[in-house]
């Protein structure tokens, strides 16, 4: 992450710029800014929006899709807005500005070499630094030069390693000290053990004679041998801590408490002690974020760290060297914890700010208020739904509706809603064809639109960015708000990861987490089938992907299709015929007495009461009724039957709800004529298992058939003992051939003998 994501991007350093005091250029150079930090087309338009005699609607959001990357960052921003006076005030809370709940591991914030570093007591180890108890460096009771820079070269390189050293130095008048050369880089870790091991502790004789008023450094990363430099690295394996604000006692307790995994720490024969910390970085990105954090814990901790010895080829001090009358040598080998992995899971242990346990008889008697429910009977306020199904289900129209029945306070499919505000999240639909279709479905349901203002749309189609980067600008736009609910439609748009990932889908789904935490609403959202038959499938089952995706929310509702038959379709259309024609009857002009002309089987019976309807009402009224019943039977031929399915954490189990899907809105079916309707592939299921087991019954018939064959064959013949198998052959002679009859045998228990006369007998193993 670049380090200017520590500034709140939109709430601080784009306000401080002013478009009109920038020219073309630098306005676009914003535009690619806002796009390589993850921001949307619509953030660059509202602020272009301040140079009211440059600004055009809409030019902002066409330009965006040319966009390609070109190297202005959010850096150019912070520029920009220096340049004109903003001073930052830095938030290390969230990235771009977001406030997020103190946790110890800050997944969404990677540190970063130009981070401010400590102070913000999150990854505190050691309660307090000054009270940490001291003891005396351990030294060694014989000096032997050779043995300490054989060690220090064993426990941090393998034989074949080129390692980078300097023994001669210069003398800098503007900072009087001694300063190293660049040294030597092309000599192996297993020639330098072989050459000390020759010479022994005449360290002179093996890498080169030293100054004693300056001692020596020693690069703790294998090189190339092509140069000293960060990119001549090969390993990015060790990082280098120092610090030389407090006593090396104070120092060495505090490596030691912290549990820093430390390979190897080297006194540097002044005020510091140079801890070789173990990072393990697969690359220089990496190396750079882990050192980062390193850095930032010692300085929680109270140690304050050199900030220069950050990159991966930087020199320290060298053990078994004299440096102005002091030795340079090893205190301590592998302490803390062993990788860099295990050292940073235990440091956010102890800082995961996580609740302590609570003792169920300190509440059993004042228990917490249950959240109220949003939707009845299904889901309650500040927890999560998903909605499943398969495509064309109306999944879409079916959350449109659910906003409709938040904002109104009406039930939706059936169940209850409170009333409140509700954020839709369209990742889908252009702005119009989302704005119409709230509007038509608010139509279709025949609500009246007194709350239209508690709807907010945020149409994020063309703009839309993943869900962990989406989740905090949303928390931003939303935080005052007081949704009820945050209805994001469809999450296939913002999936981070590969769907089937239980681990990668376990992160996507923390950031609805995140949501309803930070917001205190319900998140709810919608998710497409898996393909193949779905209905042999328990509901929680259907959905793509993972299982997490069924795991996660509080609530599950499953969408899956009816068939509709052909003589529903036409009972349908009859009962919804019998419907009409009894409103043209009462509101007839020729005001008829039709109630003692039909009985009530005739209007049980579309035939009849249209047949009565034609006598009864004028020929102008019959038109217009024939009129609306053909137009009827077209729209209800256009309807799709579907059944929802609950799976409920909060809830018992609800009973399948069918329903009709009647573009634009889901409508139940109060007929009751979907209940015993099973799904297609379901039906399909039950059909073929009916037609093994029919034919299994076939083929019993059939043996039993074969085996009666067999024995009135052997009777006929004279009786077992008396028929042979040429008779036998000879009786069924141009009905089967020979080996039919030996199979029909075996199968009948019977075997023919192999010696003459070839008598038929009673078979122990069957067959001849």
């Amino acid at each position: 992450m670049s380090s200017e994501s520590k500034y709140d991007i939109l709430g601080e350093v784009l306000p401080a710029i002013d478009p009109a005091a920038l020219s073309y250029q630098q306005w676009v150079d914003v535009g690619f800014a806002l796009k390589d930090g993850g921001f949307t087309a619509q953030d660059w338009e509202d602020w272009s929006r301040r140079d009211a005699k440059r600004y055009h609607p809409g030019e902002c959001t066409k330009k965006w899709t040319t966009i390609r990357a070109s190297g202005v960052t959010l850096g150019t921003l912070v520029k920009y807005a220096r340049d004109q006076g903003w001073t930052p005030s830095y938030t290390s809370s969230g990235p771009y500005g977001t406030t997020f709940p103190s946790r110890g591991r800050q997944e969404d914030r990677a540190y970063d070499w130009g981070d401010v570093i400590g102070g913000h007591g999150e990854l505190t180890v050691v309660d307090d630094p000054n009270q940490v108890e001291q003891h005396p460096l351990p030294e060694p009771k014989e000096w032997h030069p050779a043995r300490q820079l054989t060690r220090y070269l064993e426990l941090l390189f393998s034989p074949d390693e080129l390692v980078g050293y300097v023994t001669s130095v210069w003398y800098s008048k503007d900072k009087d000290k001694w300063m190293p050369d660049k040294g030597i880089y092309n000599r192996t870790a297993g020639d330098l053990i072989a050459e000390i091991s020759k010479y022994g502790d005449d360290l002179g004789a093996a890498i080169g004679d030293t100054k004693p008023e300056a001692g020596a450094w020693i690069r703790f990363n294998p090189l190339d041998g092509n140069g000293v430099r960060n990119e001549n690295v090969t390993e990015y394996r060790y990082a280098l801590v120092e610090s030389d604000s407090m006593p090396v006692e104070q120092q060495y307790a505090l490596y030691k408490a912290m549990e820093l995994p430390a390979k190897v720490l080297v006194h540097s024969g002044g005020k510091s002690l140079h801890a070789i910390v173990h990072i393990g970085a697969s690359n220089y990105n990496e190396y750079r974020e882990r050192v980062a954090y390193l850095y930032k814990v010692c300085e929680a901790n109270g140690l304050k760290v050199d900030g220069q010895n950050k990159n991966p080829s930087r020199l320290s001090r060298m053990p078994g060297i004299m440096r102005d009358g002091k030795r340079q040598y090893i205190v301590a080998e592998n302490i803390g914890k062993a990788s860099f992995e295990e050292w940073r899971e235990y440091v956010e242990s102890l800082n995961d700010s996580l609740p302590d346990p609570e003792n169920l008889a300190d509440v059993w008697n004042d228990m917490p208020a249950l959240s109220p429910s949003l939707i009845e009977g299904v889901l309650r306020q500040g927890h999560k739904l998903l909605l499943a199904g398969p495509s064309k289900a109306g999944k879409s129209f079916a959350l449109l509706e659910l906003c409709v029945a938040i904002a109104e306070g009406r039930p939706w499919l059936g169940f209850p809603c409170a009333q409140g505000r509700v954020l839709y999240v369209n990742l889908e639909l252009d702005r119009a064809s989302c704005l119409n279709r709230l509007k038509d479905v608010y139509q279709a349901l025949g609500v009246p639109p007194k709350h239209t203002g508690s709807i907010d749309i945020w149409n994020l189609r063309g703009s839309a960015v993943p869900m962990d980067k989406l989740a905090p600008k949303l928390i931003r736009r939303a935080a005052k708000k007081n949704y009820l609910a945050v209805i994001i439609d469809p999450i296939y748009k913002v999936i981070t990861g590969d769907e089937n990932s239980a681990d990668q889908m376990a992160k996507f789904c923390n950031q609805f987490d995140l949501i309803c935490a930070q917001l205190g609403c319900a998140v709810i959202y919608c998710h497409h089938h898996s393909k193949g038959a779905q209905g042999q499938k328990a509901s929680m089952d259907r959905a793509s992907g993972s299982g997490v995706f069924a795991r996660d929310p509080d609530a599950l509702l499953d969408m899956i299709e009816l068939p509709v038959s052909e003589a529903l379709d036409k009972a349908e259309g009859d009962r919804r015929a019998i419907e009409l024609a009894k409103a043209a009857l009462q509101n007839s002009m020729m005001k008829a007495r039709w109630e003692d002309t039909l009985s009530q089987d005739d209007l049980c019976s579309a035939v009849r009461t249209l047949a009565a309807c034609e006598r009864l009402l004028a020929p102008f009224e019959y038109q217009c009724l024939t009129e609306a019943i053909q137009a009827a039977r077209k729209r209800l031929g256009k309807r799709t039957a579907w059944r929802i399915e609950g799976t409920l954490r909060e809830f018992e189990r609800f009973e399948p709800v069918s329903m009709w899907f009647d573009y634009p809105v889901h409508t139940p079916d109060r007929a009751g004529v979907l209940g015993d309707i099973r799904p297609e592939d379901e039906l399909q299921r039950q059909r073929r298992a009916r037609g093994a087991a029919n034919n299994q019954a076939r083929a019993r018939d059939r043996s039993q058939e074969r085996m009666a064959k067999i024995e009135n064959a052997i009777q006929l013949l004279g009786g077992l003992g008396n028929v042979t198998t040429v008779a036998l052959y000879q009786y069924f002679n141009g009905t089967a051939g020979k080996t039919t009859v030996k199979n029909w045998l075996r199968e009948a228990g019977y075997r023919g003998s192999t010696k003459p006369p070839y008598l038929i007998e009673r078979a122990e193993n069957g067959g001849e």
